[in-house]
Parts: C-alpha cells; sequence; structure tokens
C-alpha cells in the first residue's frame, strides 16, 4: 500500500510500540519473577496477584536497568526445564544476590540458588512426579501459620545434596531430604515443590508468608489503582493522536477499549470486522452492545468473503493464525483511510498471550503464535496500545466490572481471536462453519439452562475432520464427528476438564445430531491442560 494514501509508517520515536502498554508497577511495591523456562511460571505472576501486590515477569536474563524506578520488594526464580550441573544451563544474573532482596526460588529455581550460593545438586534416586506430603523441620517465616504437614505438587529429577553456607534445611519429603531450604538472614528460600499450582492446596498461604512477612509488601494494588494509571499512560502515549480498536465481543477486546474510551473518549474509533468466523448471532449482538451500552464510535466491516478467500485450501494451524492476522491488519489499514490521524491500534493482549507467543529468556519452550503477539505484519502501520498486556483474565473481569460493563460482556467465555477457524479442523470453508455454529449454539443454550455457565472457564463445540459412518432411520449416513469441548481453570495457564453430569451430555449429543445437519457423531474431550490446550488448533 503507499504510505501517502494511508495512515504514516510510525518509527520508534513517533510511537513507542514497544512500551505501549502502560506500567501498573510505578509507584507500587513490586515482586519480581524471573522466569527460567517452566510452564507454570505465569501463575506465580498470577498468585502473587492476588495477595494485591503488583508482579512484574521477566526472561531471567533481563538487565537491572527494567527495574529502575520501581520498588521491588523480594525476587522469585521460576522453575525451568534445565539441570543445573548441565553446560549451558541459565543461571540467575549476578545483580539478583547483590541486590539485598529477599529471594525464592522454586523447583528449578531453588536448585539454581543452591548452586550458584556454593551447594551441590545432582539427579535424585528417584523422580518425584505429582502428590507429595512436606514435613517441616523448624519455625521458619514461610510456614507460619500452617501445618506441620502439608500436601504439595512436585515436578522434579534433581534434588538438593548439600546445602550451601548458611542455609538449613526447613522441610523434606519421602523422597526430598531437603525440600526446602531457608536462610533467615538474607531472606533467602527455596522450595523443591510448586505452591503456584492448584495441586499444592495451601500454596498461596506460602507464598503469602514471602510476600508479606518476608519482603514486607503491604498489598496496596488492586483494579481501581490500575485504571487511573493506565488512563494517564494512554493519554501520554497517544497525545492528541486518533486509536483504532478492534472489537470482538469478548471481554479482553471490550475492556481495553472501554479503558481508551475512558482516557481520550472521541479519539477511539472502533472497528468490528466481521470475518464470518463468529459464533450464531455475534456480529449482531456485538454491533448493538457497543454502539446502546458504550455509546462508542463504530464501523462495522463486513469481510466474510475476505477471510474465507484467505483461509482458502489452509490447513496448517499456524498459517491459520498468520493469515487471518494479517488480514485483519491490512483491512484496519484500509479502514484507517478515512479516519484522520489513525496512528494507533488498540488490542486486548494478555500476559497468557505474550507468554504462549514469545520464549521469555533461553529456556522457555513456544508453544504457539497468538493472533494479537505473532500473527501481525513486520511493516504493520500503527502504534500498538495494549493497556491490558500486564493483565491475567481474571483481573480483566474485575477491571471490566469495576469500568460498569454489562455482566454478560465481562463474564463472557473466553472465545480465540481466530474465531471459529481454529475450531474447524482442516481447510475453513462456509459449509462447515454453518455447521459448527449450530453444534455450537446447541452447546452454549444446554450449559445455560444447566446453569453452569458461570463455573465454566470454556466451553464450545469442535468440527473434526473426521467423517463416520451412522445410521438415521432407514438410512445409512456419512457424517461429520463433532468435539465438546468443557474445561474449569483459575486462568488460561492451566485447565481440566469439566465433569458435565452424563445427562447434560446426552442432551447436547442428541440435540447436535438431530438439529445440525451433516454430524453424525458426538464426542467429548476429557484431556486436561497440560498435556494439551485449550482449543485444538
Amino acid at each position: 500500500m503507499d504510505a501517502t494514501q494511508g495512515p504514516p509508517t510510525l518509527t520508534t520515536e513517533e510511537s513507542p510500540a514497544t512500551a505501549s502498554a502502560p506500567d501498573p508497577a510505578k509507584g507500587h511495591q513490586t515482586i519480581v519473577v524471573l522466569d527460567f523456562g517452566s510452564q507454570f511460571s505465569m501463575l506465580i505472576a498470577r498468585r502473587v496477584r492476588e495477595l494485591n501486590t503488583y508482579c512484574e515477569f521477566l526472561p531471567f536474563d533481563a538487565s537491572p536497568d527494567r527495574l529502575l524506578g520501581q520498588d521491588v520488594k523480594g525476587i522469585i526464580l521460576s522453575g525451568g526445564p534445565n539441570s543445573v550441573y548441565e553446560e549451558g544451563a541459565p543461571l540467575a544474573p549476578e545483580w539478583v544476590w547483590e541486590s539485598g532482596l529477599p529471594v525464592l526460588g522454586i523447583c528449578y529455581g531453588m536448585q539454581l540458588m543452591a548452586h550458584q550460593l556454593g551447594g551441590v545438586v545432582g539427579p535424585g534416586r528417584e523422580r518425584e512426579y505429582g502428590p507429595a506430603t512436606v514435613w517441616s523441620d523448624g519455625n521458619f517465616p514461610l510456614f507460619e501459620g500452617l501445618p506441620p504437614d502439608i500436601d504439595v505438587w512436585m515436578s522434579h529429577g534433581d534434588r538438593l545434596e548439600k546445602l550451601p553456607p548458611g542455609f538449613a534445611a526447613a522441610a523434606h519429603s519421602d523422597n526430598s531430604p531437603i525440600a526446602v531450604m531457608a536462610d533467615r538472614s538474607r531472606g533467602y528460600y527455596g522450595l523443591q515443590f510448586h505452591p503456584e499450582v492448584a495441586h499444592t492446596p495451601r500454596g498461596k498461604e506460602v507464598l503469602a508468608n514471602f510476600v508479606h512477612r518476608v519482603c514486607g509488601a503491604d498489598g496496596s494494588w488492586n483494579a481501581g489503582n490500575f485504571i487511573e494509571e493506565a488512563v494517564e499512560a494512554i493519554r501520554a502515549q497517544v497525545g492528541d493522536g486518533r486509536v483504532i480498536c478492534g472489537l470482538s465481543g469478548g471481554v479482553d477486546s471490550a475492556v481495553a477499549a472501554a479503558i481508551v474510551h475512558r482516557a481520550i473518549g472521541d479519539q477511539l474509533t472502533c472497528i468490528f470486522v466481521d470475518n464470518g468466523l463468529l459464533r450464531a448471532g455475534e456480529a449482531e449482538e456485538v454491533v448493538e452492545t457497543f454502539t446502546r451500552n458504550m455509546q462508542m464510535n463504530l464501523v462495522h466491516v463486513e469481510a466474510e468473503d475476505e477471510f474465507l478467500a484467505a483461509l482458502a485450501e489452509v490447513t496448517n494451524p499456524e498459517t491459520k493464525r498468520i493469515r487471518i492476522g494479517n488480514t485483519f491488519v491490512r483491512l484496519f489499514e484500509r479502514e484507517a483511510r478515512s479516519i484522520t490521524d489513525a496512528r494507533f491500534l488498540c488490542q486486548g493482549t494478555l500476559y497468557p498471550d505474550v507468554i504462549e507467543s514469545a520464549s521469555h529468556g533461553k529456556g522457555a519452550a513456544k508453544i504457539k503464535t497468538h493472533h494479537n503477539v505473532g500473527g501481525l505484519p513486520p511493516d504493520m502501520k500503527f502504534g500498538l496500545v495494549e493497556p491490558l498486556r500486564y493483565l491475567f483474565k481474571d483481573e480483566v473481569r474485575r477491571i471490566g466490572e469495576a469500568l460498569g460493563l454489562p455482566e454478560e460482556m465481562v463474564w463472557r467465555h473466553p472465545f480465540p481471536g481466530p474465531g471459529l477457524a481454529i475450531r474447524v479442523l482442516g481447510e475453513v470453508t462456509k459449509e462447515k462453519l454453518d455447521i459448527l455454529r449450530g453444534a455450537d449454539l446447541i452447546v452454549m443454550d444446554e450449559i445455560r439452562k444447566a446453569g453452569l455457565y458461570r463455573d465454566i472457564w470454556q466451553s464450545f463445540a469442535v468440527l473434526t475432520n473426521s467423517q463416520t459412518v451412522g445410521v438415521m432411520g432407514d438410512f445409512r449416513t456419512y457424517g461429520y464427528a463433532v468435539a465438546i469441548r468443557a474445561v474449569v481453570a483459575d486462568d488460561a495457564m492451566t485447565a481440566d476438564w469439566a465433569r458435565l453430569p452424563h445427562e447434560l451430555l446426552a442432551r447436547m449429543s442428541n440435540r447436535i445430531v438431530n438439529e445440525v445437519h451433516g454430524v453424525n457423531r458426538v464426542v467429548y474431550d476429557i484431556t486436561p491442560k497440560p498435556p494439551g490446550t485449550i482449543e485444538w488448533e
């Protein structure tokens, strides 16, 4: 596209896209999590925030300059897939030990602390994966208010063989003589287990003791603070420029738009790209909700044909995401020609989107490219405004409530940016989308009728790429198999399959097979995350 016909190409100086999210750490006490690659790392940050303490998530090799101007009260070293004694294993930077701050090492983080401070770590005689019991071996601040034995979740193959100087053994398990270590004088603690996961029932209390008792954080961070500071940061970033925001109808984009609208009012124009990949009735609902309830400037772009053309003959999930992301941004640029001074793009990117799309440090493993993060072309013509980039989904919901958004919007189940394209396995066609919409509508209808909507994190139907033989009346059929997915979770990082009543599943199956033409078989997905993901693609 000729740059003179559209919005200008922005340089970093004109629009600081790399620092587009408001920094909620300013002026607040902060706990820093250094990530060594564990898929549970983000859960640590989330648990700390549940203690009303801001938590910043950084790669393990982050420079201390990243923390300038912040009131950092303590550091947490996450778990990771490596062994500390292997060549090339990631190490904590020296500034951690020179900072004088309390440090908590979790799993690999504990082994790392021991290894770098003069202890010895080696392969365990038996690996510990799953539930275990830890018995305390003394009176330590980390276990204040807890019973002498607690149930925990272990996930390690190495163990601590020799304590570093200044440390004492604080707890043990059947397979780990030193399951917890402590150096009271420096405020250094190491946990062989994972306090952040739901399988450690008293883990949040352990973290609270570290954050409040050891680090001295006062727990003053909340959603109200965030809104005020986000508004200020957006005004500073945007100035008198205009912002466009893509609305999908989901809570993420809705809350992002609401914050930006509160900050700059009519400088925001929302663009709803109707990509033809939405659920039944969703397009009409989005237009009605954002014009009536939120009174925002809204442009409705009907673009089903363009998205289906971009997806023609595409079967690879990553390619689907990238094509959808590219098409989405190109349509934005096209619409921006009619919006004077449209210089910024607002997105509802969340913290889990970021961690699942990029490696934070050399030890992390990439899972997938997220549509908000990995699918944007390098020559995109907008600076990014991402007010939710530091937040988890539950925090976004709390902020949505504080902003006065409708309950049905705030508590809507998460819906992927690529829409039904990643719930139609194989090539995406209009016929398949219509089949899936019919099945998905029944799933959601029955979940609501059963009164389970708020108890379930996410529920939906998937149109598999398999066709099976069936019998309807006197006729042999050859139709698609539909999978039902329903999960319970505290966040998107881990999830378990929902134990839906058999009678409910039977009603769903019966209705789908009878009411949706082209489907003759229904299955229920009982895979947790991990090892699976919530979405199928």
